[in-house]
């Protein structure tokens, strides 16, 4: 029989309590200290960061882990990635829950298409220069994992949680010693990344008269419909409103759990790989329930009103991804990536180099009419999340003025389609690194040639 007083029956709330109280100290702080509030860091990554720095000086003092204490039920570091591994689908699913897509033109359709593909082209670069590096590590070093390097995307393209995933399965299936904190330190640079290299640009434009005052946080305008439509149920009637938007995104993830679960038990083989893909079904089924919805609210007389609200599924998908990075940089583990530091470091430095001129040339060519606006979005994003995307956005286009918000919303499902391939051969790489590698090569020539294509095809026609 559990008592109240155990630690087990505190050890969840005490951990959720810190990682709160590390994001409003965080928020005081970039609020108050001027470097940090002319900085592009999110908060929630510095928040992140004051728990790692607490953590090493405890570590220090004690010589233990400080998140593996008593405090927190001695399991803390275990229940903060899964913290970072369910909040990853938990964020999307809440992302794609909208109540209705307004209608796009060719040109507007075009354009996000290409959006999409430049970010799955920039995933492929990202795979094929970490790759490349860790394999020639490997052959240098016989303790280098030499599929490590395709981390890269998965925790600058993709985030803190796809970093978890990928670098737990290598740990756990394949005995890569501290996998899942290497992943989530790949992560953690990039957010690093995206702040640093997007200071450095935000400075370049503003000596060229682009940026009045960077790192400025500009707060969001809303109209009354823009948060209680009409025609929507009331916000706090016999049930909360916030509380049956929460009920359609855990309902989903119910239903993402069941049929992983199903296929993982006919494919054994495939079940670590299936449940690092929880967030992709999570997109799928909120993706179809979203339209059964919609369908019904407007098609039929079963639903009189409408249940989805997009203000508060914005909220609750930013709420999960807040928790996700602050979660997951709690989760490193310093001691385990201590050998891995001059791989992380070239690896990192690689990854933002190599993102940032990528993406600064694409945007010149393929979105001239707003080419800085595209460019800061698709940097920030490539680096960190979408939402660190929109922070650099906002840097040079506060009041939304071009369609680059847009194109990050709508780009991910043509990302989804041509980036399947991508998390196909991160399964592979741990057996047939050196040909994983040739294929993501093959793969990013292929996606540049889709990119480019009025220009490749426009030359051929004139020749």
């Amino acid at each position: 029989m559990q008592n109240f007083w155990d630690n087990q029956v505190w050890g969840f709330v005490d951990l959720f309590a810190v990682l709160m109280i590390s994001l409003l100290v965080a928020n005081i702080l970039k609020k108050t200290i001027g470097f940090l509030r002319r900085s592009l860091i999110p908060t929630s990554v510095l928040g992140g960061i004051l728990l790692l720095i607490i953590g090493a000086i405890y570590r220090l003092i004690t010589g233990n882990v400080l998140l593996d204490s008593t405090f927190f039920a001695g399991r803390g570091l275990d229940m903060a990635e899964n913290m970072t591994y369910h909040c990853l689908a938990l964020g999307f699913i809440a992302t794609v829950f909208k109540s209705g897509r307004e209608k796009l033109s060719k040109e507007r359709s075009i354009e996000i298409f290409n959006t999409g593909v430049t970010t799955v082209s920039t995933y492929l670069l990202q795979g094929t220069l970490g790759m490349g590096i860790t394999i020639l590590w490997a052959m240098l070093s016989s303790g280098m994992f030499s599929a490590a390097g395709i981390l890269l995307p998965f925790g600058y393209g993709q985030g803190t949680g796809q970093a978890l995933n990928y670098g737990s399965i290598y740990e756990t299936d394949y005995g890569f010693a501290g996998g899942k904190s290497f992943g989530l330190t790949v992560a953690a640079m990039g957010f690093l990344s995206a702040a640093i290299g997007g200071v450095i640009h935000l400075n370049m434009m503003k000596r060229r008269g682009r940026v009045l005052q960077a790192g400025e946080e500009m707060a969001e305008r809303y109209e009354a419909d823009d948060i209680q439509k009409a025609t929507e149920i009331p916000m706090n009637g016999s049930i909360d409103k916030l509380t049956v938007q929460l009920a359609f995104v855990f309902g989903t993830y119910l239903v993402t759990y069941l049929v992983i679960n199903l296929l993982g038990s006919l494919i054994p083989a495939f079940r670590s790989v299936l449940y690092g893909f929880n967030f992709l079904f999570g997109v799928i089924f909120g993706t179809v329930f979203n339209k059964i919805i919609g369908k019904l609210t407007t098609k039929t007389t079963l639903i009189k009103r409408e249940y989805v609200n997009d203000f508060l599924m914005k909220r609750i998908s930013g709420f999960f991804f807040d928790v996700m990075i602050v979660a997951g940089f709690a989760a490193i583990r310093i001691e385990v990536i201590g050998q891995y530091w001059p791989i992380l470091l070239v690896i990192g430095l690689t990854g933002a180099v190599s993102t940032y001129f990528y993406n600064r040339y694409v945007a010149s060519k393929l979105f001239a009419k707003y080419s800085e606006e595209q460019f800061m979005a698709m940097y920030g994003m490539l680096t960190g999340t979408a939402s660190t995307g929109i922070v650099l956005l906002r840097e040079i286009d506060r009041e939304f003025e071009t369609p680059v918000a847009q194109n990050l919303v709508y780009q991910n499902f043509p990302a989804i389609v041509f980036g399947f391939p991508m998390m196909l051969l991160a399964a592979l790489a741990p057996k047939q690194p050196v040909l994983t590698w040739i294929i993501i090569t093959a793969f990013f020539a292929v996606m540049n040639v889709i990119l480019f294509r009025s220009f490749i095809f426009k030359k051929n026609k004139k020749n």
